[in-house]
């Protein structure tokens, strides 16, 4: 099975034109951007609008990116200002019922700073995934599917003993932690706590 590129990986390419690429990023950041989105009460349209507001800022600022593994943090940023923006823009032209406790829920900044950096971990878990050794990688692989699969079947799949899966698994898993992804994606949470933020800005030219 072909591995997933890094989204360093499909910047780069799309980037250079490669539609494929693109629509590859997109498919592995929407759930971000869409997560960020329903966080605020929009109506389908608005919802619909920010969205694709959004990735139009991307293409805007694509060929500027010079942190790709900030990407999503970008996104989920810039995904809270267009929403915030269409909701204060209804707030000018639409009347306000002194009943209604409010037609938004607005999350606080440290809730959107959670969903960024659960994006960025499993955005780091599939480029360590890409690191490991094929058989490796996939025992992770099979161990999350979902519906789960026991033991024998993944024994069946991967042609290895029963007994060797738990002991096998723990290697995988020591040497996904060591990966470089895995690092970088460690050292950027721990800098970014002892500065205070999320390290999720991206730097343009």
């Amino acid at each position: 099975m072909e591995h997933d590129r890094t989204v360093a990986e499909l910047v780069s390419a799309a980037q250079a034109g490669d539609a494929e690429a693109w629509n590859d990023l997109v498919r592995q950041l929407l759930p971000l951007v869409r997560g960020v989105i329903n966080r605020v009460r929009l109506s389908p349209a608005d919802a619909a609008d920010v969205n694709q507001t959004v990735w139009l800022r991307l293409v805007e600022h694509l060929d500027e990116l010079r942190e790709p593994r900030a990407l999503p943090g970008w996104l989920a940023t810039t995904a809270r200002r267009e929403a915030l923006r269409i909701i204060e823009m209804k707030k000018r032209t639409t009347p306000v019922d002194p009943q209604d406790s409010g037609i938004e829920r607005i999350e606080a900044p440290g809730e959107i700073d959670d969903l960024v950096l659960k994006a960025e971990r499993a955005q780091a878990v599939r480029d360590g995934l890409a690191e490991l050794p094929a058989q490796r990688r996939r025992l992770l692989e099979l161990l999350v599917a979902e519906p789960p699969l026991s033991y024998e079947e993944i024994s069946q799949t991967l042609g290895i003993p029963i007994g060797s899966i738990g002991p096998t698994r723990a290697r995988a898993l020591a040497q996904l932690r060591n990966t470089k992804a895995m690092r970088a994606w460690s050292g950027n949470t721990d800098a970014a706590a002892a500065a205070g933020g999320d390290g999720s800005h991206v730097h343009v030219r």
